[in-house]
């Protein structure tokens, strides 16, 4: 994604106004959300905390007996509210399993009860700060995550809906990853010109490209005898997505779009200059990870990978509409390059048999 904040760690002028008074203790929380809250809590404040385009974040703080605590708020007023809210949750949650100390909890959702087209997500807060985090830890933490974690139905999607902005990912379980990929970058592709307006060119490169260009990087990842894990992805890796606990210095990652996947799709937001996160970390976690057989494939699979970020980004926001030409240009070069598709593989597979034998 780019450059626009969403989170437990910054501060935004905006004010729910339907849903918070003020904050000098003249507010009103949504029922659905006061029942969120640990039994018992008391609010003493609620403090906009952080917004994107498509939603608003709070900070809430509740005494609880002789205690205090903290915990960071946000509320969708969109389409698809309550699917958002949801797989965040999911997303949060699922990611809480494997990286305890990089992730907050995931608390709770819901619709809410005074305005039902709207959804609420509910987290630890955390007192963050901006920061670029260091290439080997990064690695270290990508590492225990696709190490550690597996799809829990052996195949390639997520239980419930996610979304990269606002844009729903089509999760439904599937054996390939070719064909996760296929479906989400066809989507994408109609989504994108659904904004932007359509594109001839765009439409003739697909052709060639869903026929050619996908086939020949992805389907050799799962044939001749190889073979690869969905692991869990964080799905939107960018240095806008982690910053660092004030308190621990801990690095948090946050506005999670998780899919049991590829590992190396956690890296396709690395590809980018304008992305601080680059070069550096992709370097470190080969390191300590490897990458994929064919191994002689892997930069075209993270220009692959990248696309999709790319289309996502060109229709959100109207001053990135020009990535849709980078995004055709990327794609000329690799029709350039693999022609001759699948059969264009054959070299690699023979000599890999011959070496083995």
């Amino acid at each position: 994604m780019v450059p626009e904040k969403s989170s437990i760690g910054t501060s935004s002028a905006l004010v729910a106004t339907d849903l918070i008074g003020t904050t000098d203790m003249d507010f009103e929380l949504d029922p659905a959300i006061i029942a969120a809250l640990p039994a018992g809590a008391e609010i003493i404040a609620v403090d906009p905390h952080g917004n994107t385009n498509w939603s608003n974040g709070f900070r809430v703080a509740v005494e609880i007996g002789d205690g205090g605590e903290e915990f960071f708020l946000k509320i969708i007023d969109r389409e698809d509210a309550i699917a958002m809210a949801i797989g965040e949750y999911e997303s949060q949650k699922a990611l809480f399993q494997y990286l305890p100390d990089n992730i907050s909890p995931a608390l709770a959702h819901g619709t809410l009860e005074l305005n039902p087209d709207s959804a609420f997500f509910l987290t630890k807060f955390h007192r963050l700060q901006c920061g670029i985090i260091d290439p080997i830890l990064l690695a270290t933490i990508l590492t225990k995550l696709h190490t550690t974690s597996s799809s829990p139905t052996g195949k390639f999607g997520f239980p419930v809906t996610t979304f990269k902005g606002y844009i729903a990912v089509v999760n439904e379980w599937t054996d390939t990853w070719e064909e996760f990929f296929a479906r989400q970058f066809k989507n994408e592709i109609a989504w994108e010109q659904s904004v932007r307006g359509e594109d001839a060119e765009m439409e003739h490169l697909a052709e060639k490209f869903f026929d050619k260009v996908i086939p020949r990087l992805l389907r050799p990842l799962q044939t001749e005898g190889r073979s690869i894990k969905p692991v869990l992805c964080n799905g939107d890796l960018w240095h806008g997505n982690i910053e660092f606990d004030v308190a621990t210095q801990a690095p948090i990652m946050f506005d999670s779009c998780c899919v049991y996947g590829h590992n190396e799709f956690d890296l396709s937001l690395m590809v980018a200059p304008r992305y601080r996160l680059g070069a550096l970390h992709v370097a470190e976690y080969v390191k300590e990870m490897g990458v994929s057989e064919p191994r002689e494939d892997f930069d075209d699979r993270l220009q692959l990978y990248h696309l999709r970020n790319e289309l996502v980004v060109s229709g959100l926001w109207a001053n990135w509409a020009h990535l849709r030409q980078d995004v055709k240009k990327t794609m000329r070069s690799l029709i350039d390059k693999y022609p001759q598709g699948l059969k264009g593989a054959e070299p690699i597979i023979k000599f890999k048999e011959k070496a083995v034998l």
